[in-house]
C-alpha cells in the first residue's frame, strides 16, 4: 500500500483531515516527515535541508491563508556534529523570512538522517480545498519547476546552484493576502497535476487548464527537450507554490494583492481534468 492509498484509507476515520493543515478553533496545525533517501539528494547541505523541511511545513500553513507563528523539528541522525547547528541555522532563517518562530523540537540517533517538522498558525478565517465553484479562475503562485531543476543540478554535481534552487520562500505572505479573495486553495507539494486533481476531488469540480504554464526558468538550463520541460513544471512536485481558485470578479483585486507573480492558469468546470483539451493525468510527487 504505497501513501496515496494509506492516504484514502485513512480518511473514512478522520473527516477533519484533508486540507494542508488541521483546524483547532483559531489555529492551524501540520506535520511532516523527509528521508535522506526520498527528499534530500547528495549534495543537500544541512542548512538547506533544515530551510527545505520547514519550509514545507510553514507551506502549508500558507496554503490556509493563516499567520506563521511557530515551527519544531524532531532531527534524527546517525550523529550529532556540526550539520546539527547548521540545520538549525537553515530553520530558523526560512522562520525569520516569513515572520515566525523556530521554537526547537527534538533529538534523535538513527540510522538515515531523517527530520519530522511542525508548524503552526493562526487565522479566524481559513481557506479550504472544498470551495472551488464553476465558472471561477484558477491560478497559480510564483514558477514551477524549481525543484526539478535542482535535482538534475545535483544530479551534475553543481551543488552550490542546485542549494540555492532548492531552498524556497513559504507563500505566507501570498497566503494571507489572497485569503479574501480566494474560494479554494492548497499548495503544490506534489506537483501541479496531482494538485489539481486533489483540489477538484475537494471541491466536487473539474478544471480545464491550459498553457503556458509559469514554468521557472532555471528549468530551461536543464530540460533536454519540450517534453522534458513539462514534465519537470508539470509533475515532478516539491514547489511549494499556491494553487487557488477565486472568482471571475475577484481576479485583479486578488492578483495585485500580492508583490508574488499570479498566473491565471485555468478555469473551474462541471467535471473533468483537462490541459489544453486532452486529460491531465492524476501523476506527481509520491513518497516511498
Amino acid at each position: 500500500m504505497d501513501e496515496r492509498a494509506a492516504l484514502e484509507r485513512l480518511g473514512g476515520r478522520l473527516p477533519a483531515a484533508g486540507d494542508d493543515c488541521a483546524v483547532v478553533e483559531d489555529l492551524v496545525l501540520t506535520t511532516d516527515m523527509l528521508h535522506e533517501t526520498t527528499d534530500f539528494p547528495a549534495g543537500v547541505t544541512r542548512y538547506t535541508a533544515g530551510w527545505r523541511a520547514v519550509g514545507a511545513s510553514l507551506s502549508d500553513v500558507a496554503a490556509m491563508g493563516a499567520d506563521a507563528r511557530a515551527a519544531l523539528a524532531v532531527y534524527a541522525a546517525p550523529e550529532f556534529d556540526e550539520g546539527l547547528l547548521e540545520f538549525v541555522d537553515g530553520a530558523q532563517a526560512v522562520c525569520e523570512a516569513v515572520g515566525a518562530s523556530y521554537v526547537g523540537g527534538d533529538l534523535d540517533t538513527h540510522e538515515e538522517f531523517t527530520v519530522s517538522t511542525t508548524a503552526v498558525g493562526r487565522t479566524t478565517d481559513p481557506v479550504l480545498r472544498s470551495g472551488a465553484a464553476v465558472g471561477e479562475a484558477v491560478c497559480v503562485t510564483g514558477s514551477l519547476g524549481r525543484s526539478g531543476a535542482a535535482l538534475r543540478l545535483f544530479e551534475a554535481g553543481e551543488i552550490e546552484r542546485a542549494n540555492d534552487l532548492f531552498r524556497f520562500t513559504p507563500r505566507v505572505a501570498a497566503g494571507r493576502a489572497l485569503r479574501p479573495h480566494a474560494s479554494a486553495m492548497m499548495d503544490v507539494s506534489d506537483g501541479l497535476a496531482r494538485s489539481i486533481h486533489q483540489l477538484a476531488d475537494a471541491s466536487g469540480c473539474g478544471f480545464a487548464v491550459r498553457t503556458p504554464l509559469p514554468i521557472d526558468e532555471s528549468v530551461d538550463s536543464v530540460a533536454e527537450d519540450r517534453d522534458d520541460r513539462r514534465e519537470l513544471g508539470t509533475f515532478f512536485g516539491e514547489d511549494f507554490e499556491l494553487l487557488f481558485t477565486v472568482p471571475e470578479n475577484e481576479f485583479e483585486a486578488a492578483r495585485d494583492a500580492t508583490d508574488v507573480a499570479v498566473t491565471r492558469i485555468g478555469t473551474v468546470v462541471e467535471d473533468g481534468i483537462s490541459l489544453d483539451g486532452e486529460p491531465l493525468p492524476d501523476r506527481g510527487y509520491t513518497h516511498g
